[in-house]
């Protein structure tokens, strides 16, 4: 499933990237309208707060407004509305900018705690951000496994 979330979601953008999911963001600067069209030309379901979205006849199954405000209550919303998996591919995208990570294996210069280095570490090969398990990594799973149910 691929998703689009306007800027009042981009904290979910982060989480739902993390879970796995293809999640970008609305552009700065992009209006409503192209908003809605680049959600249809990217076969994306676009998630918003925005009920102003929903008056639009590109809406209709294109458009899912969310009302919770709180992030725990929308990743459930999420998985009860959508069905959706929250330990889908945990940590297989770029928190930032949502590629897909690949394998490496650091080099000296890499900014990588010596620790890991023979760990599991990816790279975003578009914006070149390194990810290496940490205890953040930790807290994170969890939070994921509490979101995906029982």
């Amino acid at each position: 499933m691929k998703l689009l979330c306007d800027n009042m979601l981009a904290g979910l953008a982060k989480w739902l990237r993390a879970a796995g999911h293809d999640a970008e963001l609305r552009r700065p600067g992009e209006g409503d309208r192209a908003l809605l069209a680049r959600a249809r030309a990217e076969d994306r379901l676009l998630l918003t707060r925005n009920r102003h979205l929903l008056d639009f006849r590109e809406a209709p199954g294109r458009v899912l407004l969310l009302r919770p405000n709180r992030l725990d209550e929308a990743a459930r919303a999420l998985r009860e509305t959508l069905g959706l998996d929250w330990q889908a591919a945990p940590f297989s995208r770029c928190l930032i900018c949502n590629r897909p990570l690949e394998g490496v294996r650091p080099g000296p210069g890499d900014p990588v705690p010596g620790d890991v280095r023979e760990g599991p570490v990816r790279r975003c090969p578009e914006c070149g951000r390194f990810y290496w398990p940490g205890s953040h990594v930790r807290r994170m799973q969890a939070r994921l496994a509490a979101w995906a149910g029982p």
